[in-house]
Order: structure tokens, then C-alpha cells, then sequence
């Protein structure tokens, strides 16, 4: 077996800028972004309203940052928002919806993180002063907890429909919605037509290093400057980190297919292992979801890393790998046989 060097599959997160990248970086036209001046963050907004079909766009630092935007911007103090209970603003944005917001949180369940219409019907709260105010359906596309799950379409146009019969707003958590449209070679619009608000990021498997926008009205953009300042997220010359979501978008949109066939891959050759739970066939982007059954999975996690690979625990059985642009077929076929070693007592 070739060593090939350290895998970190923690997160697509992780991913190292090229020197392409720096250099459009280091080279970016620079102005202050919260006067409005700067051109390239001004490019990047722009670029991304066509992209997502909206009329506006704002950049961010982060994917909390967007969603969190989006949110308060389309809420008051006391409404509800309706999500998955694995929803990423639920579990890994420090209970923001609340804090920021002053939203409540209305948890729908579904395999995967997939929910139906019929679950935000039963979700809805009734016309009484009792009850907080449904307001927001919040979807993920893709789902991280749901192991990079792609949502059907008809899922959502369906949920739309509900959306629309009680006035609800829906944003869509498109942190990597460019893992959905190369999955299904479907365009960004066939997805965020149905959507009040849509956020991506560009630190995800697009691998720049810094970054997220948020889209929508330009109404709506327009009150969510207001909260980004206040969220502390006005950012002077921005443009030397919007010129790397630039160069994300423009040359690692198709490659996404290469992290896809990496996760397909390891899925695939970790799953006879003994001790090692998954169905292959529910990779369907760049995460990969597993149970382990022979061992903790955070002594797993530990043995990975002591022969240079890395994976995160996500409870005391199971275990994500993410694949990306910095891990390459060898290393992925070298982390199956690390897998083989330590799962057999090697």
C-alpha cells in the first residue's frame, strides 16, 4: 500500500485554496464593501442572483450567517419555523433562530432528512393567540445529517403548495446545493424558483476558503443588510475573499462529480466490512454516513487518525466521511484498506 499522504475527510470544509485560487485572491479590485464600493464582492453578488434566479444577493462570512439573515429577515419575535429535526439550523447554529430571532422551532421528522407536505400541514399551529406563528418552512438541500441526501422535487413543490394555501415564506439551506444540481444535472433555478430565500456557501466542496451569500427579493436583501451589520458581519474590503468564491464557482462547479464517485467509492468498499453498517446506495453527493457496530466509533475515529486518516464522530456509533477536492481516488483506495486493517484486528 502507497502512503499517499494525510486524508481529511472531516469536512469538505477543510479544503486548501490552489494557487490559481490565491492568486485571483491577491490580485482582486478592492473597495469597502459596507459603503457598497467594493467591485468584486459587488461581481460576486451579482453573479449569484443570476445564478439562483433572485433578484438580490448578499455575501457573508458564513453559512450560520446566511441562514441566520434569511431568518430574521422573514420573521418576528414569536413566530415558529418549521424544519427537520437533523436541519443543520437546529443542531450546529448555536441556537441562533432563537436568539437572533426570537423564533420558536417546530421539528418535523422524515428519512433522511426529507420531510413531506403532509408533515408541515400537521406542523401548522392554529389561528389563536396562543400559539406562536407558523411562518418559515426551512429546507436542506443538500441534508448533512441525512448523509448528503438530495430532495425530489416534487417534495418541494408540494411543500410550496402549503406554503402558499397559509402564507408561509420558505428558505432554502443551499449550503450545498451544488452538490444537489451535479448529483441530478439539474440547474440551481429548478430548485430555488420555489423558494423565498435561498443561502450557499462557497467553503464547502466548491473549496474556497472563506464565504457565503444569501439571495432572494431585493426587498428582502435589502432588510437582511441591516441584520448582517447588526449581526456584526459588515466586512470592509471584502473582495479578497469574494474574488476565491469567484474562482470556486467558475472552476469547481464539475468537479463535485469527483468527490461524488469518491464517496460512492468508499461506501462501496467499506460496506462488507465486518463491523461497518451502510447501504451504498443512499450515497448520493459527497457524504458518508455509517454505523459501527464492532467498536465506539470515537475509538474507531482515534485509530483512523493514528495511520493518517481522518473521520468525525457524530454520536457513540456512528461515524461521516466527507469527501473533496483535496482527497484524490489513491487516497480514497488507501483509506479502504486502512478501514479493512483496523476493523479486522490488522
Amino acid at each position: 500500500m502507497t502512503n499517499t499522504g494525510l486524508v481529511d475527510l472531516r469536512s469538505d470544509t477543510v479544503t486548501k485554496p490552489s494557487p490559481q485560487m490565491r492568486k485571483a485572491m491577491a490580485e482582486a479590485a478592492v473597495g469597502d464593501d459596507v459603503f457598497g464600493d467594493d467591485p468584486t464582492v459587488n461581481r460576486l453578488q451579482e453573479k449569484i442572483a443570476s445564478l439562483l434566479g433572485k433578484e438580490a444577493a448578499m455575501y457573508v462570512a458564513s453559512g450560520t450567517m446566511a441562514n441566520e439573515t434569511a431568518i430574521r429577515a422573514q420573521t418576528q419575535p414569536g413566530d415558529e419555523i418549521i424544519a427537520h429535526a437533523d436541519s443543520h439550523i437546529y443542531h450546529y447554529e448555536s441556537g441562533a433562530p432563537a436568539a437572533l430571532s426570537g423564533c420558536s422551532m417546530c421539528l418535523v421528522g422524515g428519512e433522511r432528512g426529507l420531510f413531506h407536505a403532509d408533515d408541515v400541514r400537521a406542523a401548522l399551529r392554529p389561528a389563536d393567540s396562543h400559539f406562536p406563528q407558523s411562518a418559515l418552512i426551512v429546507v436542506e438541500n443538500t441534508h448533512n445529517r441525512g448523509g448528503g441526501s438530495v430532495w425530489p422535487i416534487d417534495r418541494i413543490t408540494a411543500i410550496r403548495d402549503v406554503a402558499d394555501e397559509f402564507r408561509l415564506k420558505m428558505h432554502l439551506d443551499g449550503a450545498r446545493l451544488m452538490n444537489a444540481c451535479v448529483a441530478t444535472g439539474r440547474s440551481p433555478t429548478e430548485y430555488t424558483q420555489y423558494f423565498d430565500t435561498v443561502s450557499i456557501c462557497f467553503s464547502k466542496g466548491l473549496g474556497a476558503p472563506v464565504g457565503s451569500a444569501v439571495a432572494g427579493s431585493a426587498e428582502t436583501i435589502h432588510r437582511a443588510h441591516r441584520f448582517r451589520k447588526m449581526f456584526g458581519g459588515g466586512m470592509r474590503q471584502a473582495g479578497i475573499i469574494a474574488a476565491g468564491a469567484l474562482y470556486a464557482l467558475e472552476h469547481h462547479r464539475r468537479r463535485l462529480a469527483e468527490d461524488h464517485a469518491g464517496a460512492k467509492r468508499l461506501a462501496e468498499g467499506i460496506a462488507p466490512l465486518k463491523g461497518i453498517e451502510i447501504d451504498p446506495a443512499t450515497v448520493e453527493t459527497n457524504i458518508v454516513v455509517f454505523d459501527v457496530t464492532g467498536m465506539p466509533a470515537a475509538e474507531l475515529v482515534e485509530r483512523l487518525a493514528a495511520v493518517g486518516v481522518l473521520v468525525l464522530a457524530r454520536d457513540a456509533r456512528t461515524i461521516r466521511a466527507v469527501t473533496n477536492l483535496n482527497v484524490t481516488a489513491a487516497q480514497i483506495d488507501e483509506t479502504i484498506e486502512k478501514f479493512a486493517a483496523i476493523v479486522s484486528g490488522g
